[in-house]
């Protein structure tokens, strides 16, 4: 689908009206709409004359150059379509998309430039930038979508972009139940959970619905908890009243200013939180987020990993990037202790996210391993409760809260 000669003449002379009357279109939906619409009208009245040829769908034409000037040019209409989880761009001839977990390959074809303004127009809106001594950039767009994007040399011959999505309106378990992730009954167990303070690592592979499950589960908070986020880039939307969000920066052109994840969890502390998330844990980060936990500040974050087990094992060997004098016992043991409940997600083949099971540390190391007990696991198309109850209570009781009713429903009690 290449920008049509009409869209194209029409989006030049409005650029060069913008330029003549210095107005900025950046946050002014109302006057791109209107010099649009000016230039269209003025374009059909050539066409009627013979000057230029005439215009199939005015409004069509008129969406299109709104969308070159203000939003994404021909990718705009892939992102308003709410079906549309994840776009990407390997080559100007080869764009993608997902709908519910499913890719496909659009009939778009652009140029490495128009590929290129894409991406600057994208960074203009973030403060953030990528050039030859950055060739990586993570940014969090207006909208809330995450971008990442990587140049030549360090990408093959074409500038390559990734804008993935996050599902508004599952902000509550009830969402995700209705959405066939998980059942009433496990979302009853976590919701329980969550409100009494347990620490819940979220884990699964890319794409699995992570962030959207930490999302979820972070909505059954209790209503006067504040909450202090910390990110990568800004990707979790919390309805929180009381909460911070923070995400990492990169270092200026001099290499100084950076702030890491490292860094905003120490800061965090300091921030009377109720309640620490990270959104995602994947080096010596996991340090400071246990070191967090272990001092009795419930918190959430996410990790990359094959099974709810495998993320343990995970969350015990990451610290160790923190450097030599990190004690693999020290921090097995706080594992076992701090983390309360692994909540694993996969994507299936049909497209779907599914948690597929629940488990629970047991609070001991044996083997060298974090022991721990199943509460809930995927058997065929359900996910279904094991009959297992949580090797520590303590919490529940003193919240005056029993989750036996809920994991031993449809056992017999």
């Amino acid at each position: 689908m290449r920008v049509t000669s009409a869209v194209g003449a029409i989006t030049q002379q409005v650029r060069e009206r913008v330029r003549r009357e210095g107005v900025d279109l950046g946050g002014d939906r109302e006057t791109a709409d209107r010099l649009v619409r000016d230039e269209v009208q003025r374009y059909a009245e050539l066409a009627l004359g013979g000057g230029v040829p005439l215009l199939g769908d005015e409004a069509a034409v008129t969406r299109q150059v709104v969308a070159a000037l203000t939003g994404l040019g021909p990718l705009q209409p892939y992102l308003d379509d709410p079906a549309v989880e994840e776009l990407w761009i390997n080559a100007p001839d080869r764009v993608f998309v997902a709908r519910d977990g499913v890719p496909e390959r659009l009939p778009v074809v652009l140029d490495d430039a128009q590929v290129r303004e894409l991406l600057e127009r994208m960074l203009n809106r973030t403060g953030r930038r990528v050039d030859l001594s950055s060739p990586f950039v993570d940014a969090s767009l207006p909208d809330g979508s995450r971008l990442h994007a990587v140049i030549p040399d360090v990408a093959r011959g074409h500038v390559s972009i990734n804008i993935r999505r996050f599902r508004s309106g599952m902000r509550r378990l009830a969402d995700l139940v209705g959405l066939g992730t998980l059942t009433s009954q496990a979302a009853g167990f976590l919701h329980v959970s969550v409100r009494t303070g347990h620490n819940v690592l979220v884990t699964g592979a890319t794409h699995s619905g992570k962030t959207t499950l930490l999302g979820a589960l972070l909505g059954a908070c209790r209503p006067e908890e504040r909450i202090v986020t910390v990110e990568e880039t800004f990707e979790l939307a919390l309805d929180a009243v009381d909460h911070v969000a923070m995400q990492c920066r990169q270092p200026s052109l001099e290499g100084t200013g950076e702030i890491s994840l490292r860094r905003l969890i120490k800061e965090s502390l300091r921030m009377r939180p109720d309640r620490l998330v990270v959104g995602e844990v994947r080096e010596a980060e996991a340090l400071d987020l246990l070191i967090a936990l272990n001092s009795g500040i419930p918190g959430m974050c996410s990790l990359h990993a094959g099974s709810a087990r495998d993320a343990l094992v995970k969350l015990c060997t990451l610290p160790l990037l923190a450097g030599r004098n990190i004690d693999v016992g020290f921090v097995t043991l706080t594992v076992a202790s701090t983390i309360d409940l692994v909540v694993h997600a996969e994507l299936g083949r049909d497209g779907r996210r599914r948690v597929v099971e629940v488990v629970a540390p047991t609070g001991r190391v044996v083997g060298g391993a974090v022991e721990a007990v199943t509460l809930f696991a995927r058997s065929g198309d359900a996910l279904v409760a094991t009959g297992e109850l949580p090797p520590r209570m303590a919490a529940f009781e003193r919240a005056g809260v029993d989750p036996v009713a809920i994991l031993r429903e449809g056992h017999g009690g």
